[in-house]
């Protein structure tokens, strides 16, 4: 962003230091930086355990397919187009806060062997923890709020909020990916079926 700094949020209240296992963070990685690439800050965060959970935003140059998809591929969670200023990033950060989307009610969401846990933003299978970035979690609880039934990609990015800036539709298969490597940690197997030319629908366990 601002001279190609890299900007990093503890919390929406600040904090003095990143503590990566109690504080959600936010980067945002410019797409050229002035000593390495921003594909390669964004895998370095990811390498680093202290980083690892990170809410990746890569700040791309243009409305570029090939350079979404190249973020995506290198671990960043999402993209927006530049410049990007502090008000920018702040209304982002509001936007992909999982906690500012908890629904009133129901503190837990219960499909067979999975249970999501809205107040702790934790999902489980048959008790084994699933390790998710903020957008696979949220494209959970959105899958589990609609078992059985076949969600679109366009479906999937207007449920997670996705719609403003657009996103490129293949984005979903990328969630869809991490979120499928999640379940087959957590011995799940597979309950994500993808349907040919129509999209992707949570099979009842």
């Amino acid at each position: 962003m601002e001279g190609g700094r890299t900007f990093a949020f503890a919390s929406l209240a600040g904090a003095s230091e990143v503590d990566a296992g109690r504080r959600p963070v936010w980067a945002f990685v410019d797409w050229v930086m002035p000593e390495m690439s921003g594909l390669e800050m964004c895998r370095r965060l990811r390498a680093d355990a202290r980083t690892a959970a990170a809410h990746i935003t890569m700040i791309l140059e243009g409305h570029s397919s090939e350079d979404s998809r190249r973020a995506l591929a290198a671990g960043a969670d999402d993209y927006m187009v530049g410049p990007a200023d502090r008000d920018k990033v702040l209304e982002r950060v509001l936007a992909i806060d999982p906690q500012l989307h908890r629904r009133r009610g129901a503190q837990q969401v219960v499909v067979g062997a999975l249970t999501i846990d809205l107040n702790a933003l934790q999902a489980r299978w048959a008790g084994r923890p699933l390790t998710l970035p903020p957008n696979e979690f949220r494209l959970l609880r959105f899958l589990a709020d609609n078992p059985d039934r076949v969600l679109t990609r366009p479906e999937l990015i207007e449920g997670l909020g996705k719609h403003d800036p657009p996103l490129d539709a293949r984005t979903v298969d990328v969630w869809i990916g991490r979120l499928r490597r999640a379940f087959r940690a957590a011995g799940a197997g597979n309950p994500l079926r993808t349907v040919r030319s129509a999209g992707y629908v949570f099979d009842t366990p």
